[in-house]
């Protein structure tokens, strides 16, 4: 028994510390060339030697085994090699791929090949400005404006700040508020380092008041204080061409938003809640590809929108949807009093932490803006409980076509790990999992396997999500989608088709996250 334990402790260090080998690699691919390394799109990014580890038993969901530590390894040493340009480079495919490779292939010449829309011409030099000496794109990008700096806004900025890179994608450059109090700073700069729900910021944070300014992990924002947001001259903070995201919902129509247009170095608005009129609503993953040049002003929807939509164009494609209700179990917010007062809404005026409260939610009808299919086939409502982050959907569908728990169960699995939905839906099997432990979840909905009910054409069901960071990171999707900076995804995604999904066994905790 000792030497059984002696061996499972030297296999666990001889593992750690080949996972902490990687980390500079993967680092240098991110940092150098714009590369984002991921298992099954656990991005590898920042990660610890115990967290890459973890994404690596993650794999189990897509095999029967673990992928190999080695065969990641030798991967990154090759793509090092390479030197492939901005991309989203799924490693585990890779490897399954190369391992159905014909007997005798060189993986370096393998690699080229499954990445060849990325490489970068060795022969193309720092004179066109396209990439430095060392084949690094340049440093380049887009400005962000993030307008309002409340639950989401500080989301998109910790999202964004982590995602700088080499500063060839998106550039947070600014945030716009209106000043509360003379220690504003200071009071601004504290709640993005320190935050109940999420733990605290990954980096450090300096504060420059006379600057008003505020450096985190390198990225220097300028506070501006404005009432107005089309009294702003960006231009001269040196901000040109900007994104500006409005996270205060005070807007919603295309006449208070265009507001933002009348201020100087504003190129394009993207609204972080259902727009009204004809103001596209985007849930990246269903109708990004409608975003064009032209649009001046968007709508990355709401977070329930982002949650449900995903999993519900994919039923639709399996099964089709004839009709539906869904049901949100969503946690309080900000809109909501904290006890028993005065509030213009039904219901709303009563205390959010002492009340399940029984609200009108538009996400349904919603759904038909990204997804036209599903107009007039949804009806909606909603609960609010007292929870602060990560919010439940609960679909109850007629679908078309019959099926069963194990095959539903089996596709929508398969979905999660290769299909073009990878991002925004996630699958879990476990009987313990309970809303706090999809805290951090960057997929726009998870599905909660063992809670499935399917009988032939009545279908149910459960989809958590971080009604927070999940929805904040499809908001960062849809302005990479509006600035063009969304890495190619490699290898590229295939469509599931149910007839090849056969029904097979999960393991029974999926990793969140």
């Amino acid at each position: 028994m000792s030497h059984e334990f002696d061996a499972r402790r030297e296999d666990w260090i001889a593992r750690e510390e080949l996972a902490e080998r990687m980390i500079p690699l993967i680092g240098g691919l991110y940092r150098r060339h714009g590369v984002v390394t991921s298992i099954h799109g656990r991005r590898l990014i920042n990660r610890s030697a115990v967290e890459l580890l973890k994404a690596h038993r993650f794999a189990r969901q897509a095999g029967d085994v673990e992928l190999d530590l080695a065969d990641t390894m030798r991967v990154l040493e090759a793509l090092t090699e390479i030197a492939p340009g901005p991309a989203s480079i799924d490693v585990a495919r890779l490897v399954s791929r190369f391992h159905a490779a014909p007997e005798g292939t060189d993986l370096v010449d393998f690699l080229r090949s499954e990445l060849a829309p990325v490489l970068v011409d060795p022969t193309a030099g720092a004179a066109d400005g396209d990439a430095d000496a060392q084949g690094a794109p340049a440093a380049s990008g887009t400005d962000v404006v993030l307008y309002g700096f409340g639950r989401i806004g500080r989301l998109l900025a910790r999202i964004l700040i982590a995602h700088a890179g080499g500063g060839q994608g998106l550039r947070l450059r600014a945030i716009v508020v209106r000043k509360g109090a003379e220690n504003d700073l200071q009071k601004r700069a504290s709640l993005l380092r320190r935050d109940s729900v999420h733990g605290p910021f990954q980096g450090t944070i300096t504060v420059d008041e006379e600057a008003n300014t505020i450096l985190a992990n390198g990225t220097l924002i300028q506070v501006i204080y404005s009432d107005d947001p089309g009294t702003i001259d960006y231009t001269a903070y040196g901000i040109s061409d900007a994104i500006v995201v409005d996270n205060t919902g005070r807007w919603r129509d295309e006449a208070g938003l265009s507001r933002h247009l009348e201020s100087t170095g504003v190129a394009r608005v993207l609204l972080t809640a259902p727009g009204k009129g004809a103001i596209k609503n985007i849930v990246h993953g269903i109708n990004h590809g409608d975003i064009e040049s032209g649009d001046r002003i968007l709508s990355a929807a709401s977070c329930t929108t982002n949650a449900i939509t995903p999993v519900l164009a994919a039923i639709d494609e399996a099964y089709g949807v004839g009709r539906g209700h869904v049901e949100t179990v969503h946690s309080f917010t900000n809109d909501q009093n904290l006890i028993d007062n005065f509030h213009k809404g039904d219901r709303r005026g009563r205390s959010a932490v002492l009340n399940m409260v029984i609200a009108e939610t538009g996400a349904a009808k919603a759904v038909s803006k990204a997804l036209p299919a599903l107009e007039g086939k949804l009806t909606g409502s909603a609960i609010r409980v007292p929870t602060p982050d990560v919010s439940l959907a609960i679909l109850n569908l007629q679908l078309e076509r019959p099926t069963d728990k194990a095959t539903l169960n089996a596709y929508l699995r398969k979905v999660s790990l290769t299909s073009p939905l990878r991002q925004q839906v996630d699958y879990i099997e476990s009987a313990e999992v309970v809303s706090t432990d999809f805290v951090g979840s960057h997929r726009a909905g998870i599905v909660d396997g063992l809670a499935t009910i399917a009988d032939s054409t009545d279908v149910v069901l459960y989809v958590w999500y971080d009604n927070e960071y999940g929805y904040s990171c499809q908001v960062v999707r849809v302005i990479e989608a509006m600035a063009g900076t969304h890495p190619v995804v490699l290898p590229e995604r295939e469509p599931v088709r149910i007839e090849q999904v056969a029904a097979a066994a999960v393991p029974e905790v999926a990793e969140v996250g």
